[in-house]
């Protein structure tokens, strides 16, 4: 996995033009981004569970952590959050999991 973040890394860096562009990320922010994104995978599957961490997509940038997707409670987005929260190198989370129907 590490090599396949490397390699596209690389391959984005190749394609920039020198022209800077405040909307792109450098490859070390990309590669920091795509790094916080797996730890705060693992902080979610540690402190909610694997189902819920599964369930949520997490997208990051520039240290902002966006999450997303469907879970049965309040309760586990909150938890989700929150473990999101405390991932070193996050700067925000912005909580946007839904809350499954029962009906």
């Amino acid at each position: 996995m590490r090599f396949l973040i490397v390699a596209l890394a690389l391959a984005l860096s190749a394609c920039a033009s020198n022209k800077p562009d405040e909307s792109k990320r450098t490859t070390t922010e990309f590669t920091s981004d795509a790094a916080l994104t797996a730890k705060v995978k693992s902080a979610i599957a540690t402190d909610v569970g694997a189902r819920t961490a599964a369930a949520i997509n997490i997208e990051t940038y520039r240290g902002v952590v966006q999450l997303t997707g469907f879970v049965a409670t309040p309760d586990q987005a909150s938890k989700a959050e929150a473990a999101a929260k405390k991932v070193e190198g996050v700067r925000s989370v912005k909580n946007d999991v839904r809350i499954k129907s029962t009906s």
